[in-house]
């Protein structure tokens, strides 16, 4: 019925045997060896089934299991001959008791038939003699059940006829049928009394007794025997009806019991043991059947033919459950040990990496460690807390490092701005007078040096590169126009130019095209470069508590982001080499 499998071992069952078997032979002691009997060969064959599972899983065939002879059950075996030999011996003498007890009252009924054929002797000495009697008749035991009946019977008769026949004096046979009167009318009150007790059991048991006390009191005179008799049996009558009903009753109830523990059989043995999985369902379900379990015992008894069967019905199937609960522990508890190494040695994988200061590189670490963590599965409950510590200190403990790192840089950021401001000042205070050349080198050293200069605050990164691109853009257009006005003013006052100059002219104004375009595509390239770099370092700010609490749709965009613009780059780059290839660079 439980996981101790009822609680007694076998070897504890033949001890407790052992000392019952000495004690003497009684109804207590034979119902104890009975049970024990039992309980022995149902834990015997439990124990057998389990070995006859273990032979045929190691590959044997169940035809060829065999048990090996058993010195318990051989012990259990012994112990009951003996019990049995001492109950033998005692109903042997018993029943020799009995019959001797026999013997001894049908004796005293002849002596008492003699006494009343004897009519002519001295009527004192007689009463005397039979009174002796009667107390010898008393003080004897038992005698073989078959004849109860008409040894009593008998023995009443033969003394209602001597006192009927016997001349006796008058006043004495008065006197003793008046205390025989009030003795029968005490046990009349007794047995109406009987009607009172509330327990029915109890007042039958009492009853019993009572018609004991009856039979031992002599007669009473001829006119009150019918009448005191009637009443005496009517009490009875009403007790038998009560103590008859009350096993009608019983019975009406064991039938009940059976439907209900037929119930509860039918619920366990519902549970689809292939869908528990994990083990929250498990202790879930063994709560249920405990629940179970402790509904069965406060059920009564089921009809006597049926207790037994619905008894071993049930406990199958909590067998089967206590057995299976085992088996998946068993396995379950090889998975739990198995992934508590894994995240120990993801544990002293970052804990060797808690102290790098190569960012980027240990951040992608650290990223990919925490995906196998969360792949490696459950740990025991003892250890899962602790585990999860150990890993989320050394996690925590880096990006905490790299989060004061990069915190640091924000006064440098702000210096890069300043930097990247002057510069767009020197660009938007440009030179207009130098030759173009000259202008174009300037130019690209400007570019140069603001992409040289390091971050600036990520709010500010936009705005600075766009303010770049208009003064670049802007110095780039007034090359443009002015070269081209230079350019048609020669074309005006040339009368001759040779047939190659204007082929040359537009050469010229197609190369600096392709220029004016390359460097827009580079400004594009800068700026996507420094957005990927920046997604990447915020992502990196993050710890893993933080991630745990939320973060991880906001990663997931901020990696779509950076996917994109890395997409976008590598097409800028595409454009990049096909300029550089038509200018020759």
């Amino acid at each position: 019925m439980n996981e101790e499998a009822g609680g007694n071992t076998i070897k504890e069952l033949l001890e407790h045997l052992t000392e019952v078997v000495a004690m003497p032979v009684d109804e207590t002691t034979r119902a104890e060896v009975d049970a024990i009997k039992q309980t022995f060969y149902k834990l015997r064959r439990s124990e057998t089934d389990a070995a006859k599972k273990a032979f045929v899983e190691a590959g044997g065939l169940e035809e060829d299991f065999k048990l090996d002879s058993d010195v318990l059950e051989d012990e259990l075996k012994r112990l009951l001959t003996t019990f049995r030999t001492k109950k033998a011996a005692l109903f042997a003498e018993r029943e020799k008791e009995q019959e001797e007890n026999l013997r001894k009252k049908k004796a005293i009924i002849a002596k008492i038939k003699g006494l009343a054929d004897a009519s002519g002797e001295d009527f004192q000495k007689s009463y005397n003699t039979y009174k002796q009697l009667q107390q010898e008749w008393k003080e004897i035991g038992q005698v073989p059940q078959n004849a109860v009946n008409d040894l009593w019977k008998e023995y009443h008769h033969d003394c209602e006829k001597f006192y009927d026949l016997v001349k006796i004096n008058n006043e004495m046979r008065d006197y003793d049928f008046k205390k025989n009167l009030e003795l029968k009318i005490a046990l009349c009150e007794a047995v109406e009394r009987l009607d009172a007790e509330p327990d029915v059991i109890s007042a039958f048991y009492q009853l019993q007794k009572l018609h004991d006390e009856w039979r031992e009191i002599g007669p009473v005179a001829r006119e009150s025997r019918e009448e005191i008799w009637a009443r005496f049996k009517a009490g009875s009558s009403i007790i038998n009806k009560k103590h008859q009903e009350h096993f009608d009753s019983m019975k009406g109830m064991e039938g009940e019991n059976l439907e209900a523990k037929t119930a509860l059989c039918v619920v366990l043995e519902a549970i689809d043991l292939s869908k528990l999985t994990s083990a929250k369902e498990w202790d879930e379900q063994n709560k249920h059947i405990l629940e179970v379990q402790a509904q069965w015992k406060t059920i009564g008894f089921a009809p006597k033919k049926d207790n037994i069967k619905i008894f071993e019905r049930f406990r199958a199937a909590c067998d089967k459950f206590f057995q299976a609960k085992s088996e998946f522990y068993k396995g379950f508890k090889g998975d739990l040990d198995a992934n508590l190494e894994k995240k120990r040695q993801l544990c002293e994988q970052a804990e060797a990496l808690q102290d790098s200061k190569e960012w980027k590189k240990t951040t992608e670490k650290f990223v990919a460690l925490q995906k196998e963590w969360r792949a490696a599965g459950q740990v025991s409950r003892k250890h899962s807390d602790a585990v999860w510590k150990r890993f989320s200190a050394a996690c925590d403990a880096f990006f905490e490092r790299k989060s004061t790192h990069f915190s640091s840089h924000k006064t440098e950021e702000q210096e890069h701005l300043q930097q990247k401001k002057d510069i767009i000042e020197q660009v938007n205070n440009f030179d207009t007078t130098i030759a173009a050349a000259q202008a174009i080198a300037k130019l690209k050293e400007f570019r140069t040096r603001f992409n040289a200069v390091g971050h600036v605050p990520f709010r500010e990164k936009d705005k600075v590169h766009e303010e770049f691109d208009i003064a670049m853009d802007a110095q780039f257009t007034r090359l443009r126009i002015a070269t081209e006005n230079k350019r048609a003013g020669k074309s005006t006052t040339a009368t001759a130019a040779p047939s190659g100059t204007t082929t040359a002219s537009a050469g010229e104004k197609s190369k600096a095209r392709l220029l004016s375009e390359r460097d827009h595509l580079l400004r594009q390239h800068d700026r996507l470069r420094n957005d990927i770099q920046t997604y990447e370092n915020n992502i990196g700010f993050l710890t893993v508590s933080s991630k745990s609490k939320g973060g991880n749709a906001f990663i997931a965009e901020m990696q779509r982001k950076i996917d994109s613009l890395k997409a976008e780059l590598l097409a800028l780059e595409e454009k990049i080499d096909t300029a550089n290839e038509a200018l020759g660079f």
